[in-house]
C-alpha cells in the first residue's frame, strides 16, 4: 500500500534537483526559504561543558566552500524530514549563490549503522567538504568523534545535544512553540476528543516528547476533554510501521491525526478516512488538502544559511544554535478555511504570547499523565531541560501499546 503521495514527491523534487539547484533557481516550498535574513544563532545551553573557542578570523572563500549533508532516507521519497532538510540545503544554495557540485549529498545513510553513517562522513571529507551537516539524531557520536579527527572541518549535527564548542556544534529549534500552536488547532477541530499522533520515539528521546508535550498542552488550553493517544513506532523512519501506526490510530476513532515521522501517512491516511491532520516538517496541504487543518513546519534554510555564511565571512564561533519563530527557524502554515470559527483568534492570541515572551510553553507547575507535577509556580523549564530532560507525557496523553 503504497499511495500517490509517493509519487507526487517523486515527481515535485525530481524536477526541482534535475532543473539544478543553481546559483537564482526558484525555491517553490513553502517551508524552504522563509525567515533566512532574520536568522540569528542563539546558544543553546546546557549541552556542552567545554569552553567555547573563538574561530573567527579564518573565512573560506565562497568559491571554495563544499557542503555536505548526510540524509537518513532520500529527499525524493515524500515531504517529511530529509525532504525538508534537502529544501532548506536548496534554499541555502541559492541564498548564497553556490553551485550545484559545491553540495554533496548522502541519502538513505542509516543512522543505526555507526559504520555507514563513518564511510558517510569520510566520503564527504575527502570529496573536499569543508562544512558537513548530519542531520539525523543517530548521526551525533560518530560525528563527535569525526569532529576531533579533523579538527580544520565544521561539523553540525542536528536535533541532538552534544558539541566541544569549537568545529562540532548541535543546531535545533523551538519547534514545540509551533507544536503548542498545532495543538490549538487540533483541540478546537475534533468532534470525538480522540487526537491521534505517530511518534517515532519513546518517552526516552526528549525532543518527540516534548513535542508531543507542548501539542498536547496547546490542546488542553482550549478542550479539556480531549485525549491525545500516541502511538510508536521506534524508529525516525520506518514506512510500514508509520502506515501501520496510522491505522490503528484511526480504528480507534481518532479524527485529527498529528505527527512526529517522516512520511505523510499519518496525513494521506486520515484523508483517506474522511477525518484531519496536522502535518509536519513541510506544508502537507499538497498531499492532503481536503484534511489538512495546517502543519507545524521547518524553515531549516534559516539556519543552514547562517551557518554557511558564518564560515565564509570567518565569523564562526563554535556556538551552538537554537531559533525558534522569532529566527523564522519554526512556524505553523496558514490554516484551513475548513478551520471551525474562532480557531484563527485563539491562534493569533497565543503566538503573539509566545512572541513577547509572556507565554513560553513549559511554565509553571505541569501535571503529568501519572500525576507528578514538573517545573514550580513563576518559573519555565529552560532550555537543557527541554531539549535533554522531558522524559514525561502531558496530563492528557495516554500511549497506545
Amino acid at each position: 500500500m503504497r499511495k500517490g503521495w509517493l509519487k507526487t514527491a517523486i515527481l515535485s523534487l525530481g524536477i526541482l534537483l534535475a532543473a539544478g539547484c543553481g546559483t537564482k533557481q526558484e525555491v517553490d516550498d513553502y517551508a524552504t526559504n522563509q525567515g533566512y535574513e532574520d536568522s540569528v544563532s542563539t546558544k543553546q545551553t546546557g549541552t556542552s561543558d567545554k569552553k567555547q573557542t573563538d574561530r573567527k578570523g579564518t573565512g573560506i572563500a565562497k568559491e571554495n566552500i563544499k557542503v555536505g549533508v548526510l540524509h537518513l532516507s532520500d529527499p525524493a521519497e515524500g515531504s517529511g524530514y530529509s525532504y525538508t532538510h534537502d529544501l532548506g540545503i536548496q534554499g541555502m544554495q541559492e541564498n548564497l549563490g553556490l553551485s550545484n557540485d559545491q553540495i554533496i549529498r548522502k541519502i538513505n545513510v542509516d543512522d543505526t549503522d555507526e559504520d555507514a553513517v563513518r564511510t558517510a562522513l569520510q566520503e564527504c571529507i575527502e570529496e573536499g567538504c569543508n562544512i558537513i551537516f548530519a542531520t539525523s539524531w543517530g548521526y551525533m557520536d560518530v560525528t563527535a568523534e569525526m569532529a576531533e579527527e579533523y579538527p580544520d572541518i565544521y561539523f553540525c549535527h542536528g536535533t541532538g545535544y552534544k558539541s566541544n564548542g569549537k568545529n562540532f556544534i548541535n543546531y535545533f529549534g523551538r519547534i514545540y512553540q509551533a507544536r503548542y500552536l498545532s495543538g490549538i488547532v487540533a483541540g478546537m477541530n475534533t468532534k470525538t476528543n480522540k487526537i491521534g499522533y505517530v511518534a517515532a520515539q519513546d518517552s526516552s528521546n526528549s525532543e518527540v516528547t516534548g513535542g508531543i508535550d507542548a501539542f498536547a498542552m496547546g490542546i488542553a488550553s482550549v478542550n479539556p476533554d480531549a485525549v491525545v493517544y500516541v502511538k510508536v513506532t521506534n524508529s525516525w523512519y520506518d514506512p510500514e510501521a508509520e502506515e501501520t501506526a496510522s491505522k490503528e490510530l484511526l480504528d480507534m476513532g481518532c479524527d485529527v491525526m498529528a505527527q512526529h515521522c517522516d512520511t505523510p501517512y499519518p496525513q494521506t491516511m486520515a484523508q483517506d478516512a474522511g477525518v484531519y491532520g496536522i502535518g509536519y516538517n513541510s506544508d502537507m496541504r499538497k498531499e492532503t488538502p481536503d484534511s489538512c487543518l495546517c502543519s507545524v513546519i521547518w524553515n531549516w534554510s534559516a539556519y543552514y544559511t547562517t551557518a554557511v555564511q558564518s564560515v565564509i565571512d570567518g565569523t564562526w564561533t563554535g556556538e551552538n544554535y537554537y531559533g525558534g519563530m522569532q529566527e523564522g527557524l519554526v512556524a505553523i502554515t496558514d490554516l484551513a478555511d475548513f478551520c471551525v470559527d474562532g480557531t484563527q483568534e485563539k491562534v493569533d492570541e497565543a503566538k503573539a504570547k509566545i512572541l513577547s515572551g509572556e507565554c513560553n510553553v513549559f511554565d509553571g507547575e505541569i501535571e503529568t499523565n501519572t500525576g507528578e507535577i514538573i517545573g514550580k509556580t513563576g518559573e519555565t523549564l529552560d532550555d537543557a531541560t527541554i531539549t535533554g530532560n522531558i522524559n514525561w507525557y502531558y496530563k492528557n496523553v495516554q500511549v497506545v501499546d
